[in-house]
């Protein structure tokens, strides 16, 4: 299948975006989409992300095989499949690689707190400031399977999902809507993370 092109300029618009903040160094970095009848559009892997065209936007099934053999999708496309089977209202998918969500990661256990920030109200359910969630970190994993088995064991837990996770010294995901939402979303979520990364600095 053709990724729709108006999809596919959304993804190749969101990697030079992230590359201008410095998000996806290297090759660094997955972005995805939604289709319809059950199959994802996601970038191709080991592409610079600040350098994608419209032809490295692919097509997979929602196990994560890619629609044309040929065609050698990111190697986390696990995860994103792993986000749409659980959430019916994921439109679009996001991971980045940033200072603070590495750093900040590296550091933590099992989640990051964030309260008390304004941003936090990007989050579903989060009106006001006077707010905390728990953001969750997991270990980093080469194992795509199993690694996406421990974050749906998380989420079977979770009293509150919150639409993000760190992948431990790794990088972020969050999911949205669709890919402009998500962006903000992921903008939000970079700049709250710097500025706990700086509080704790300052302490």
């Amino acid at each position: 299948m053709q990724v729709p092109e108006r999809v596919a300029a959304a993804l190749v618009a969101a990697g030079r975006w992230f590359d201008r903040n410095g998000w996806v160094p290297a090759t660094a970095g997955n972005f995805s989409a939604r289709l319809p009848g059950g199959l994802v559009a996601i970038t191709r892997s080991s592409v610079h992300k600040g350098q994608l065209s419209l032809a490295d936007i692919i097509t997979v099934d929602m196990d994560g095989r890619a629609t044309d053999p040929a065609q050698r999708p990111s190697a986390e496309t696990l995860l994103h499949c792993g986000i749409y089977r659980r959430f019916p209202e994921a439109g679009a998918v996001l991971h980045g690689h940033s200072v603070a969500d590495t750093v900040l990661s590296r550091l933590a256990g099992d989640g990051i707190r964030l309260a008390g920030y304004e941003l936090l109200k990007v989050f579903p359910g989060l009106p006001t400031h006077e707010a905390e969630i728990r953001l969750p970190v997991f270990d980093n994993d080469q194992d795509m399977a199993r690694l996406q088995a421990a974050v749906d064991a998380a989420w079977d837990r979770a009293a509150m999902i919150v639409p993000g996770y760190v992948i431990r010294g790794h990088g972020t995901y969050v999911w949205a809507r669709d890919v402009d939402a998500a962006r903000h979303r992921f903008e939000a979520l970079e700049f709250l993370l710097r500025c706990e990364m700086e509080e704790r600095r300052l302490r």
